[in-house]
């Protein structure tokens, strides 16, 4: 998601409202601290409470009193205001803390104390576990004079007491590098080889020369060994690297490891089993992100949570929501569909890519040479659906597709038969926050040709492969989807505001030709009729070379058409010539991946890996999983294949971006529900959960804070604040779930 502000405190009002000032007293601080009477040997001056929280000095210390029952870390709070923060300056912020009972999570913020309540930094210690004394350093990304220390301390069911001392924000320290565990210096993937698959690796060493590796089984016996081969310094990680093929040996095994250099890998195993596993957890990953019904434990045990935006207090609800004020006097019931990532939003242009890959991840199934459709059948993803006769993976998908087509503008009302972009709330919300929990106001933003050209793209994709199992669904579809071609035909050039980012992430889309070629092509595809065949084959894009080095995405949709047409049966003209720019896209990919001492079809210009970097390696590895559905040329296979040795562990870090996949993965993504990182009563991500991976712009504070000057592939933490290199979302997922499906039917 290109986005985004976090919220310190989620209400504008709450500071202005809820908060009862302390007696002020003049600042007396150095010219370096920030903090003023941060020892409370003045009393409580200039420390603040919300209405809720009584805080006196005792002992030396402030103390305050937090009620319980309720529901949210914001909902009690102490905190000063009127900090000052320069640009670029590294800050240590340290106090200590304990809490009676024991054992609370407090939110420890440097943020902005206006609106919108920017978040700077962010810590979440649990108190009395590793001590009662904390210090944080982190380098300031702007310049205000309304910065605002604050402690969150809402979210206990039960009543209880916070104590603090020895508050500092000093400025000017020197900042303390990160220097992320890379583990051992030979890189594998971490989860499994095929057996007659490509298995490569790669050593950071210093040699310039060729060195011995070895291959050891589970038992610790050679089985295999040879020589390296050096590479010098890969761009992408500034690291002088060799390559490994061990590529020879095809016994399967568990527990195996990789030797050179006096270093040995992480494990790993040889076989088919993970990837079975992996396509079905990272289609499973969507039932958890499912809108207005509750999570069953039953269905996923530790997962379990109520019904999001039923109108439920303190809920508003999605069931009937109204335009953003003087933009339509009507209101939509929009509930259901997927929360788009770690937040509450729901998006038409990202759910309709991730509704169309994963469509086409069934699709594909019926179609290619390896499909295997019973593995994606009735029963497989154990969703409250399972058993009804219809392939889960299609009933999981409806679940979103129902509110795509509830985000269609009604007839009689301007522009009838366009889809609204989005639907999120008014303000952003911090972390955690269950859906259940959520009290902002939830508001419809304006229709556009993007959003249209997505319900109508996958609405017409979905009337084809539903109408084996619910016609009357299948004829509901279509319909929407002509309705939508219609609409965005008379309004072509309606596009999303850029500047649309308060509460939720704007998705703004310069060009929209490539969404027009998608929709005309599901929509040839499914009727076979001439309007859409002429629109096709008389469109620019049709012809144009559309398999860049950042692969396809919500916002570059032209590969979703190209590839369905050189795929799906159908009567096109030319359909030969559509096979080969496929093909062709996918040589240069393979090129790219052979040029790449990790292996990975990705090379952006400048080495600037963008958001979501490891969906895009995937997307890319898509288009050369399908030249290998077109030719069946082993070449194409092997490339898809090693592809996903980045994502599970053979990468710069040295770990796996899938969450339970690898000895050591992402686990920690940015999320409002799977916040286990900030609340241990919470989960972490469920397993088959995709990190968005390294993003050079870095444009959360936390990240900023830590990673400046970052090469390529290090520009990445596991931390639940860097929403800018480590969220999740549907469009990622979908991503993994379509390569770990083709991967799995490769066994």
């Amino acid at each position: 998601m290109k986005r985004r502000r976090t919220a310190l405190l989620p209400l504008t009002a709450l500071l202005a409202a809820a908060l009862t000032a302390l007696p002020a007293a003049p600042a007396g601080a150095d010219e370096t601290e920030q903090v003023r009477n941060g020892t409370f040997d003045n009393g409580t001056e200039s420390w603040w409470t919300t209405s809720n929280v009584t805080a006196d000095p005792a002992g030396g210390r402030l103390c305050a009193d937090v009620p319980g029952g309720t529901a949210n870390r914001w909902d009690a709070a102490v905190g000063q205001n009127d900090i000052t923060l320069v640009k670029g300056e590294s800050y240590r912020f340290s106090f200590s803390a304990d809490g009676t009972p024991a054992d609370h999570v407090v939110r420890a913020i440097v943020g902005l104390s206006v609106a919108p309540y920017d978040t700077y930094y962010e810590v979440s210690p649990q108190l009395s576990v590793s001590g009662n004394t904390y210090s944080y350093t982190f380098t300031s990304p702007v310049d205000t004079t309304q910065g605002q220390v604050g402690f969150q301390l809402g979210g206990s069911a039960e009543p209880w007491r916070f104590c603090m001392d020895d508050v500092s924000l000093l400025g000017g320290v020197t900042p303390e590098p990160y220097e992320p565990d890379t583990g051992p210096r030979v890189r594998v993937n971490q989860v499994a080889y095929l057996p007659t698959g490509p298995k490569n690796a790669t050593l950071v060493t210093d040699a310039t020369s060729r060195l011995r590796w070895q291959l050891k089984n589970g038992d610790g016996r050679v089985v295999a060994g040879g020589w390296t081969v050096p590479r010098g310094v890969d761009a992408s990680s500034g690291q002088n690297v060799h390559s490994i093929d061990f590529g020879g040996y095809r016994q399967r095994g568990e527990g195996l490891t990789l030797v050179a250099d006096g270093e040995t890998s992480r494990p790993f195993d040889i076989g088919t089993a993970a990837y079975e596993r992996l396509r079905l957890d990272s289609l499973k990953y969507y039932y958890t992100q499912r809108s207005g019904t509750p999570i069953r434990d039953d269905l996923r045990p530790g997962y379990a949570r109520p019904a999001g935006h039923v109108g439920v207090a303190p809920n508003q609800g999605d069931t009937d929501v109204p335009c953003r004020p003087g933009e339509c006097d009507y209101r939509l019931d929009v509930s259901g569909g997927w929360y788009d990532a770690g937040d509450h939003g729901k998006y038409v242009v990202n759910g309709g890519i991730s509704t169309w890959e994963l469509l086409s991840t069934y699709e594909r199934s019926l179609h290619a040479r390896t499909g295997e459709p019973a593995r994606l059948g009735d029963g497989t993803l154990r969703i409250p659906e399972s058993g009804n006769k219809v392939p889960d993976l299609l009933d999981e998908v409806r679940w979103e597709l129902e509110f795509l087509l509830k985000m269609q503008v009604p007839e009689g009302q301007p522009l009838a038969g366009m889809a609204h972009h989005k639907i999120h709330d008014e303000q952003w919300t911090g972390l955690p926050l269950l859906p259940s929990d959520d009290p902002q106001k939830r508001e419809l933003h304006p229709p556009t040709t993007a959003a249209t050209l997505n319900l109508a793209a996958t609405a017409a994709q979905a009337a084809r492969l539903y109408r084996p199992y619910d016609r009357q669904f299948a004829e509901r579809a279509l319909e929407a989807a002509r309705k939508a071609w219609a609409a965005a035909l008379d309004h072509p050039d309606v596009l999303a505001d850029e500047t649309d980012g308060i509460g939720g992430g704007a998705y703004p889309d310069g060009s929209v030709e490539d969404e027009f070629y998608w929709a005309a092509a599901e929509l040839y595809l499914t009727t076979g009729e001439k309007p859409f065949e002429t629109y096709v084959l008389r469109s620019p894009v049709h012809t144009a070379d559309i398999f860049g080095p950042l692969g396809f995405d919500w916002a570059r949709t032209a590969a979703a058409g190209r590839l369905d047409l050189a795929t799906v049966p159908s009567r096109l003209p030319g359909a030969d010539r559509v096979r080969r720019s496929v093909v062709q896209g996918a040589d240069r990919y393979l090129a790219t991946l052979k040029a790449q001492p990790y292996g990975m079809p990705y090379a952006p210009a400048d080495n600037r890996y963008d958001w979501g970097s490891s969906h895009q390696i995937l997307n890319n590895a898509v288009v050369l999983a399908t030249a290998h559905d077109i030719t069946g040329a082993a070449k194409y296979r092997d490339g898809a294949l090693q592809s996903l040795d980045y994502i599970l562990g053979r990468n710069a870090l040295n770990i796996s971006y899938v969450t339970g996949y690898g000895e050591v993965n992402a686990h920690n993504q940015h999320s409002r529900w799977y916040a286990h990182q900030l609340d241990p009563a919470l989960p972490n991500p469920p397993d088959g959960t995709l990190s968005g991976g390294p993003n050079s712009n870095i444009q959360d504070p936390f990240a900023q804070s830590k990673l400046q000057g970052c090469v390529g592939q290090f520009c990445f933490i596991d931390d639940i604040q860097s929403w800018s290199t480590n969220e999740h979302t549907i469009n990622w997922n979908a991503a993994l779930a379509r390569m770990a499906s083709f991967v799995a039917d490769q066994g």
